[in-house]
C-alpha cells in the first residue's frame, strides 16, 4: 500500500489536450517534457528519437511541439553550457555565472553579463543526466514534470483566467531577457510553479516560435485546473476566441451580458 501511494500521479493527457484544443483552438502541438536521473531510463521511452548534430535546447524542444517528435538528449547533445545548465545538465559554476561569452553582444559590460547570469531560474546540477520531450496526448510521458503550452496573448490570458478561477493568486512573473527558457521551463522545473514566457531570440530564430506567440510551462496538475476554469468560464460566456465589441458602442449592452444578474 505504502509504495503504491508513492507511485506519481497519472492524467488522461490526451483528453486534457482535446480541451486544450476546443478551449483555445491551439495551432502549435502541447508537449510535457520530463528529466531523467539516468540515461537508460531516458532511452527506454518508446519511439524516442535521438539527436545526430547538435543543438539548442529550443531546437530540441520544438522538435516536439512543431513535429510532433519524441526526442530525448544528453548533455553532449547540446550547443553549450548555457542550454545545458538551464536544464540541470552541466554546473552553474563560476565561469557559467561570469557569462563572460555575452559581453559586447547581449550586454555592454561584464556587470550587466553577470547579473542576467544570476537571475536565470535553473535546475540545479546534478540531479539529472537526460531530458526528453514529446507530445502530451502521445502519453509517453505520464506524468510529465511539466506541460509546455505556446500560445497567441489572447489564449494566454483565457488559460491565465482559467488558473485563477479558484483558488486565487496573483501570478507576478519576470523577464530576463536573453535566454529566456528559464522564465519557462528552467522556472517550472525548478518551483513547480506555471511560469510564462516571452520566447528570447534564440528560441524564435533556432527553436522557430512564431512572432505571435507565449509560452506557458506549469505542471500537468496546473493545466487540469486551468482547464476546468476555462471551462467554468465559458458557461459565462467568457471564452476564445473574445470577440470585439466596438469601440463606439454603448457599452451597457455587452456588460449586461456578464454583470446584469449581480
Amino acid at each position: 500500500m505504502q509504495q503504491e501511494a508513492m507511485q506519481p500521479e497519472t492524467f488522461d493527457l490526451a483528453a486534457m489536450v482535446a480541451d486544450l484544443n476546443s478551449l483555445l483552438r491551439l495551432k502549435t502541438t502541447v508537449i510535457g517534457m520530463k528529466m531523467f536521473a539516468r540515461v537508460d531510463e531516458m532511452a527506454a521511452i518508446p519511439k524516442i528519437r535521438r539527436p545526430s548534430a547538435v543543438h539548442t535546447t529550443d531546437q530540441i524542444v520544438s522538435m516536439a511541439s512543431r513535429l510532433g517528435w519524441t526526442v530525448g538528449i544528453t548533455a553532449d547533445d547540446l550547443v553549450g553550457a548555457q542550454c545545458r545548465a538551464v536544464i540541470g545538465l552541466a554546473p552553474q559554476d563560476d565561469k557559467w555565472l561570469a557569462g563572460q561569452s555575452y559581453v559586447g553582444v547581449w550586454h555592454e559590460n561584464a556587470e550587466d553579463a553577470r547579473k542576467r547570469q544570476q537571475a536565470l531560474d535553473v535546475v540545479p546540477h546534478g540531479r539529472y543526466e537526460a531530458l526528453v520531450v514529446s507530445p502530451l496526448a502521445s502519453g509517453r510521458l505520464n506524468p510529465p514534470d511539466i506541460c509546455l503550452v505556446y500560445a497567441t496573448p489572447g489564449q494566454m490570458i483565457i488559460l491565465i483566467n482559467g488558473l485563477q478561477w479558484t483558488g486565487y493568486k496573483k501570478f507576478e512573473w519576470g523577464v530576463v531577457g536573453e535566454t529566456a527558457c528559464a522564465d519557462s521551463w528552467g522556472r517550472a522545473l525548478k518551483t513547480g510553479e506555471p511560469s510564462l514566457s516571452l520566447p528570447c531570440y534564440a528560441e524564435r530564430r533556432y527553436g522557430g516560435v512564431p512572432d505571435e506567440e507565449m509560452l506557458m510551462a506549469l505542471k500537468p496538475s496546473h493545466l487540469a485546473k486551468a482547464i476546468i476554469g476555462m471551462k467554468a468560464l465559458a458557461k459565462n460566456g467568457l471564452r476564445y476566441p473574445i470577440a470585439p465589441y466596438g469601440i463606439q458602442s454603448d457599452v451597457r449592452a455587452g456588460m449586461g451580458v456578464s454583470y446584469a444578474k449581480k
